[in-house]
């Protein structure tokens, strides 16, 4: 298979990604209810980290862990770790609707951050997609549900959200080319679950776990456990080896577009002509950053 096609494949398992994602949203809206979201978080990888050490362990894939793959998993898996639970502990004082947009930010922060670490400044085309993606994520989050722009703590902690976003693909994308996607993916899962089950007593307190005797509950996790965290990630994450985090982050960002279409399908939520518009815009950034801008 040519590098060609290697990299159309990736840039599919990215949108696929990001369906998954989308789709979450309608999942855990019920499930919150019960379960608290940092240990909603602590529970998901939990289960991710499990399924997939069982599974490496068994095809004697964990031998390969030295010093370099755990400095390098527990890094990124404490960014990834770190931005679910401050994006939750933000959505508590901001809007839904931008506590979606403004984690999006990492759409302009990967392309600005790798400028300096590269020391290679990104095609004009890559940040002209970002900003109209960002848009067009706007006119999806902020539109539905009649959210300012006034900033608070919560939207801060959001912007936080996203810069540990934006750091968790670069730097997964960056050690992915020398060591093993899918291990380095389960010391992520192993560390996030840790960071998530020693901040849930802080941020949520008590959590009731005979609430785990309804199905509802169990499904959704093991929706997010599964589909959202294992698949998900080791998708991202291998998919990350053959595709520029700056067009990569265009692709994850479908996410916002899955999210309002399956709620519109399963929650019977109104889809207006704006919303419609944001879906064009943020097709329209990746096809022009796909053609046009500088790829990996």
């Amino acid at each position: 298979m040519n590098k060609k096609s290697i990299a159309f494949l990736s840039s599919c398992g990215l949108i696929l990604t990001a369906l998954i994602w989308g789709f979450a949203f309608v999942v855990v809206k019920d499930s919150l209810d019960f379960v608290p979201p940092v240990y909603m978080v602590a529970l998901r990888y939990t289960i991710a980290a499990l399924i997939l050490g069982i599974v490496l362990l068994a095809i004697g894939k964990l031998n390969v862990l030295n010093k370099s793959y755990w400095l390098h998993g527990i890094f990124t898996g404490l960014m990834l770790g770190s931005a679910y639970i401050v994006q939750t502990i933000g959505c508590n004082y901001t809007t839904a609707g931008k506590n979606a947009f403004l984690t999006t930010i990492y759409v302009i922060l990967i392309p600005l951050i790798m400028w300096p670490m590269y020391k290679k400044r990104p095609s004009w085309i890559v940040f002209v997609s970002a900003i109209v993606a960002l848009i067009g994520i706007g006119m999806l989050t902020l539109t539905n549900d009649g959210s300012s722009l006034k900033i608070n703590v919560g939207d801060i902690l959001t912007l936080i959200c996203g810069l540990f976003f934006a750091l968790h693909i670069i730097f997964t994308a960056k050690y992915s080319q020398n060591e093993n996607p899918v291990v380095l993916s389960w010391i992520q899962f192993v560390t996030s679950a840790v960071l998530a089950w020693i901040c849930s007593p802080l941020i949520d307190g008590t959590f009731e776990f005979a609430v785990l005797k309804n199905s509802r509950v169990v499904l959704s996790l093991l929706y997010l456990g599964i589909f959202s965290s294992l698949i998900a990630f080791l998708l991202q994450n291998v998919c990350l080896k053959y595709v520029n985090p700056s067009l990569a982050s265009l692709f994850l960002s479908l996410e916002s577009v899955f999210g309002i279409l399956s709620s519109v399908i399963f929650l019977h939520e109104r889809l207006t002509l704006v919303m419609i518009a944001g879906c064009v815009l943020i097709f329209a950034a990746i096809t022009i950053a796909d053609q046009f801008g500088e790829k990996k």
